[in-house]
């Protein structure tokens, strides 16, 4: 069968057609060649937007950012990330990453995909570049920072070669498109566990269906009042899965919490804010690991690096253990000395 033109393909989007993830697919890596005009590509993503991008098309993207970006394949059964999907214009301080550092000092695995910030003061990148830390893809590096320190991190743009294809006309564009959901998405590691911070529900649906068909254990996360986090401002809901062929006594559940649920005081907006530079930012990173923070900053972290905790182990672990491997983390110390271990090799 011919491959189909672009022009083809708008036609079909102007009658409402779906695509297939295979064509999706092809269209990723037609951009990479330089196959299509910016004005072609614009109107894809454009489209796209306006009806909302189906299952099989983002998975059609995925697999073309993933298979013409650079793997990294690291040397561990089980690890996890922990990502939001951004957009939520809350410009809160770094508690994905943050909470990564707790995880990876209560002994589990961590693979943290992340970029430069878009939308918020500091992203990932920023925090952990401003500690003097090198970004690299180099797999022998990578992997014994994974056995040495329990994480490593990796620098969106090192892995992720179609996203410079696309980076001039999404900005140009000035709204979101396609590409803003397939961050949490294209980690070149495929960890086989995921905590996911959404800043809506319909976008809890979409990866929940995603994550299905991927077949990966999660759980996604969202703040009622807008947050792609467990913010502790307010009720959350959470909804987790888990693979059936890595264990069917999985406990899986959807369901809202308040922060008294999980023994939280109800935090204030302006206790999570990053600040408005990126040193004040790396400020409140650094006071959480050092167990120095404002409570609600600490809770905060302690209730998203939890979660992620309950989805390494399958929902074996009730909510309140996971509070406490995570609180142990930070109290003994061993979050700070797992992220010194990290600076300390990848300078």
């Amino acid at each position: 069968m011919a491959k189909q033109t672009m022009k083809d393909i708008l036609n079909r989007m102007l009658n409402h057609e779906e695509l297939t993830r295979d064509e999706m697919k092809d269209i990723l890596v037609g951009i990479t060649h330089s196959e299509y005009p910016n004005e072609q590509i614009t109107a894809l993503l454009t489209a796209l937007q306006m009806r909302g991008a189906t299952v099989d098309e983002l998975l059609g993207f995925r697999d073309g950012i993933l298979e013409t970006g650079v793997p990294a394949l690291l040397n561990a059964d089980r690890y996890i990330d922990v990502v939001g999907t951004g957009g939520d214009r809350k410009n809160t301080f770094n508690i994905s990453t943050t909470s990564c550092f707790v995880i990876a000092g209560a002994g589990y695995k961590v693979a943290k995909h992340g970029n430069y910030a878009a939308t918020s003061v500091s992203g990932a990148s920023n925090v952990i570049a401003n500690h003097g830390v090198h970004f690299t893809d180099d797999i022998d590096k990578l992997n014994r920072c994974l056995d040495q320190a329990g994480i490593v991190y990796l620098h969106a743009q090192l892995f992720a070669k179609a996203m410079k294809f696309v980076g001039p006309i999404r900005k140009a564009l000035q709204f979101p498109t396609i590409f803003n959901l397939l961050g949490p998405l294209v980690n070149p590691s495929q960890p086989q566990c995921q905590l996911l911070g959404v800043a809506n529900l319909d976008q809890m649906r979409l990866y929940q269906q995603v994550y299905q068909r991927i077949g990966i254990d999660y759980g996604i996360v969202n703040s009622i009042d807008g947050y792609d986090e467990i913010s502790l401002t307010g009720d959350f809901k959470v909804c987790t899965g888990y693979s059936q062929a890595a264990n069917s006594s999985a406990i899986s559940y959807e369901r809202v919490f308040s922060p008294a649920d999980i023994g939280f005081e109800p935090a204030k907006p302006e206790e999570l804010r990053g600040g408005a530079t990126e040193e004040e930012a790396k400020q409140i990173f650094d006071a959480v690991l050092e167990n120095r923070a404002l409570p609600a900053q600490k809770h905060i972290v302690l209730a998203n690096a939890a979660f992620g905790i309950q989805v390494l182990e399958r929902g074996q672990k009730s909510i309140e253990e996971c509070i406490e491997i995570a609180r142990e983390s930070i109290d003994s110390g061993a979050a700070l000395r797992t992220f010194k271990k990290f600076v300390e090799l990848n300078k």
